[in-house]
């Protein structure tokens, strides 16, 4: 058997539940480490080529949120909330002995990011937004809350693959069928040899339960952006998101005195983070910090 290019971190919330994070590098290393929280129903699989790239001078965290991938679920979906998970990461830290980390967040990871910065902004070394910014289309949203926590895994990995490329090729016009099915990979599980969904449906109904709640107004979150102004960030958005728009990044730029955004062809909600274009941008940013 290949031996595992992580180890396997396991720790306890505050309110007792079991969560998982990946953990990429060497602990002695003298470079920040880095943490990666992914979105909304996804797991650390998605950070994968990443980790396993940046983890050859720096310490990564990969988590999976409560609810996702090997962490326990909760009993009510009252607990799945970006509070909860800003929670979890301050637990994940002192889990893993780190006091302050460069963030990558992915859609919720960057919400959970956030709250995190709003809270404790000396833990907060830099971050990164992968497709997400303190206002979210609401056209985007509802198209995930049409999906999430709804219906059942595909039978085999090659329906898999299909059923997401049905689902998102034209956001995503030009990934190969190895691409797809390599994505098929990092979005379920494996029982038995067949797909399994890797999260709690409840996450879903929390999500819906949330729109509702807004009654088709969206609270922003510019106060909690305005809270990582003291270090440098990078926004990645994906050419055809329908999660954050091109006018909201100009306005984190207007509003951030050390913020670099790049566009990324060809892709939608969100970018894989091993395009050309983000490999050039991550590169650049973590050469400054």
């Amino acid at each position: 058997m290949t031996a595992q290019p992580y180890r396997e971190l396991f720790y306890t919330t505050q309110d007792g539940l079991r969560l998982f994070a990946r953990d990429y590098g060497t602990r002695a290393s003298r470079a920040t480490p880095v943490i990666c929280l992914p979105g909304l129903t996804r797991t650390s699989r998605d950070f994968e080529a990443f980790a396993e790239r940046l983890s050859a001078t720096r310490r990564v965290l990969c988590a999976d949120l409560r609810g996702r991938g090997r962490s326990q679920y909760c009993e009510s979906w009252t607990d799945y909330t970006p509070a909860h998970e800003m929670l979890d990461t301050f637990d994940l830290m002192g889990a893993a002995g780190i006091h302050r980390a460069v963030f990558v967040g992915t859609s919720r990871g960057g919400i959970v990011t956030m709250l995190m910065a709003a809270q404790r902004p000396n833990a907060i070394a830099g971050v990164i937004f992968n497709d997400i910014g303190p206002e979210i289309d609401i056209a985007g949203l509802k198209r995930i809350a049409g999906y999430a926590g709804i219906g059942e895994a595909p039978p085999d990995w090659t329906e898999a693959a299909f059923r997401l490329r049905m689902a998102n090729e034209r956001e995503f016009p030009n990934l190969t069928s190895e691409q797809w099915y390599a994505y098929a990979r990092r979005t379920f599980a494996e029982e038995n040899g067949a797909p399994k969904i890797d999260y709690d449906a409840r996450i879903g109904t929390a999500l819906r339960k949330g729109l509702e709640a807004a009654n088709g107004a969206l609270p922003d979150m510019w106060a909690q952006f305005k809270a990582v102004n003291h270090v440098p960030a990078l926004v990645i958005r994906g050419e055809n998101s329908d999660i954050l728009s091109a006018e909201t990044v100009m306005r984190m730029e207007a509003g951030h005195p050390d913020l670099v955004s790049v566009t990324v062809k060809d892709r939608g909600h969100v970018p894989f983070l091993d395009e050309p274009e983000a490999v050039a941008a991550l590169d650049a940013f973590f050469e400054r910090i």
